[in-house]
């Protein structure tokens, strides 16, 4: 059995996401769809690639990967299918599977360029149903990944944001908020040893919120605060409520990490 998992902006209320499942079983009755997410907001590659990246480590070894966040449909822009030491992933050529790649070894990079392995007729403005679901669904099916089309060498990247350090600062960025009103940067928690992040002050918009805490529950209802997400990431939350609508916080937003003991 295949796990073939979609992520993609199209959300739960129309028939896409039911469309595309349906065109894998078509082709690959035993291969296992597996939802990572559909509300992505609308055409948010960096959310999409995020989201992504997130989930793709706790799949087993051998999952497809298809994301689907798409403005170019329907352009120039090119339809890819990367595998690497650990997964397939299948996508735009527009950034959304670059994060995903960045801990894993990629052996080949192909443009999707087979037409039998489409469905026909090609749309023009859907191509998860009709180019990227059954892309990923003959490769579960047993088809070779060399058939789906030419190498090539290069692809569109999505630079990880900059990290600014100095010798007591670090500076990111909110990468990513989740439903709960979550704040997900590109701080990750190997950025500075344990003993550093206690010692350390988290600042967003001149609020000082302190170390990060252990748990969501170390502040008061309804106070922020900052923690390592089950992402790695440094988060900024409020205790039974939404940092974004609290903290009025945006994708883009900076956020600062003071440490007094940091070095370089």
């Amino acid at each position: 059995m295949s796990v073939i998992t979609l992520t993609t902006d199209f959300s739960t209320q129309d028939w896409f996401v039911g469309t595309m499942k349906g065109v894998i079983l078509g082709i690959a009755p035993k291969a296992s769809p597996v939802d990572i997410t559909h509300a992505i907001a609308q055409g948010d590659i960096r959310g999409g690639a995020f989201a992504l990246m997130a989930a793709t480590p706790y799949f087993p070894k051998g999952t497809i990967h298809v994301a689907v966040i798409d403005p170019g449909v329907g352009s120039e822009r090119r339809a890819l299918a990367i595998k690497t030491d650990r997964a397939i992933f299948i996508g735009p050529d527009n950034g959304v599977l670059c994060w995903a790649l960045r801990e894993q070894k990629i052996r080949s990079v192909r443009e999707i360029t087979n037409e039998a392995f489409f469905h026909h007729p090609v749309s023009r403005t859907f191509h998860g149903r009709d180019i990227f679901a059954p892309t990923a669904a003959h490769l579960a099916a047993g088809r070779k990944f060399s058939q789906v089309g030419s190498e090539v060498k290069d692809w569109a990247p999505l630079p990880w944001p900059e990290i600014q350090k100095s010798k007591n600062r670090l500076t990111g960025e909110i990468l990513y908020i989740d439903h709960f009103g979550n704040a997900i940067t590109n701080l990750s928690a190997d950025l500075l040893p344990e003993s550093a992040w206690k010692a350390a002050s988290v600042s967003i918009k001149r609020r000082k919120l302190g170390a990060p805490q252990s748990n969501y529950a170390s502040v008061k209802p309804g106070k922020p605060l900052a923690i390592i997400s089950s992402s790695g990431f440094l988060e900024i939350a409020v205790r039974n409520g939404s940092a974004a609508s609290l903290l009025k916080l945006k994708v883009g937003d900076a956020v600062t990490v003071s440490v007094p003991r940091l070095e370089g």
